[in-house]
């Protein structure tokens, strides 16, 4: 493990940054002490310009470096945003904020990104400047699209955008690799009419709750009768709402659910399919579906150039055999896909281990891979900022 004395000494101040912000959880854009503090922070550590309020409630800082001769500027972005979750840790530094609490370890990214750009701003051993990058609404608001949509890689001149997120892999590893590393996710919504009446009646009703557990069977039939067994495509229906009473066949049904996949063509296939099966299947129980397909956030997609970069930086921090290049991808999502797709870049996940995984309500940061994490940031700054 690389890691420099520094770097070592910052550790226990970004813990207690890292705990305060798990204390004091916020949600989506809505972050007016979390973004204050990062920014409060970034002025203190000398950072060249500190900006608020892009996308909304995101935070920008530059830090240029002292060595001449190259114009370039890459980006590190950390996510800022809790979970609506209640949290059951019973730790010291629990979340202060009744169901809310920071469950996927944005806390984490906030400290290390901060650890880093107190050591940057400090040694400026690079050429070109770093822009760090604190982004609000990522649990679901598109936060990355909103900071994009304000103009930020224009404004701020970033030509390579780089992400970091922890993992349950064992604490002192990373994982890299080009090309897809997270699914798009995508909304399905489905109102089935058909005729109400009473339950003791059914025929001369439409029977909507029956057409709607059908057609939740039925297109469970898309991804393992249309998709490649080769490829990646997830349907899950998560919401079923439809009656008040007993003895009453409601004239409504409505219908929320998911779509995962890796490749737009699997994307597009899913798509169609859904639609056919959904409204063919309603007809045949003589009701009525109205199919609503809603693209959310797009697949993560490594570019292979600086996916190759991120993996050096990790190697050089933990070693060659601990940085993993083969993972396969997962049917969760990020939406820093949506800045993978303004700038070549790379995600990398962090291994923190522990027994609960991300979005559990027992969930914890890992504090003892800050100093992993603050350390491949400013590596790979230097490397990729070299004179």
């Amino acid at each position: 493990m690389s890691i420099s004395n520094r770097i070592a000494d910052l550790a226990h101040e970004a813990t207690e940054w890292r705990r305060d912000f798990h204390q004091h959880p916020e949600l989506l854009f809505d972050l007016p002490r979390t973004s204050a503090i990062v920014a409060e922070k970034l002025r203190a550590f000398g950072c060249d310009e500190v900006v608020t309020g892009i996308g909304r409630s995101g935070v920008v800082a530059l830090i240029h470096g002292s060595q001449a001769g190259t114009g370039k500027v890459i980006g590190l972005r950390s996510d800022m945003d809790a979970l609506p979750l209640t949290e059951i840790t019973g730790l010291a530094h629990a979340s202060r904020v009744p169901g809310m609490m920071h469950a996927c370890g944005h806390d984490g990214h906030m400290a290390m990104l901060l650890g880093a750009a107190k050591y940057l701003a400090e040694t400026r051993n690079f050429a070109g400047t770093a822009a760090l990058v604190f982004q609000p609404a990522e649990e679901g608001g598109g936060g990355a699209r909103e900071m994009i949509a304000d103009g930020m890689m224009e404004r701020f001149g970033i030509q390579e955008i780089y992400g970091m997120h922890n993992g349950i892999d064992p604490a002192g590893t990373f994982s890299v690799r080009g090309g897809p590393t997270s699914a798009a996710a995508d909304r399905i919504h489905i109102l089935v009419e058909g005729k109400g009446g009473h339950g003791a009646m059914p025929h001369l009703a439409a029977d909507t709750i029956l057409a709607a557990a059908q057609i939740v069977i039925a297109i469970q039939s898309v991804v393992s009768r249309n998709v490649d067994p080769l490829e990646a495509a997830v349907v899950s229906i998560g919401s079923l709402n439809a009656g008040h009473a007993n003895n009453v066949i409601p004239h409504t049904a409505e219908l929320r659910g998911t779509v995962r996949t890796l490749t737009k063509d699997v994307q597009a296939l899913v798509e169609a399919r859904l639609r056919e099966v959904v409204e063919k299947t309603a007809e045949t129980f003589g009701a009525k579906a109205t199919f609503t397909y809603i693209y959310g956030c797009p697949m993560v997609v490594n570019h292979a150039t600086e996916a190759e970069h991120a993996a050096l930086a990790a190697a050089a921090i933990v070693g060659v055999d601990n940085v993993r290049r083969d993972k396969p991808p997962t049917m969760g999502a990020e939406d820093f896909s949506f800045m993978l797709e303004a700038r070549p870049g790379c995600m990398v996940g962090i291994g923190q281990g522990g027994a609960f995984g991300v979005h559990h309500p027992a969930y914890d940061f890992n504090d003892e891979i800050i100093p992993i994490g603050i350390s491949y940031w400013a590596k790979l700054v230097e490397i990729r900022l070299a004179a």
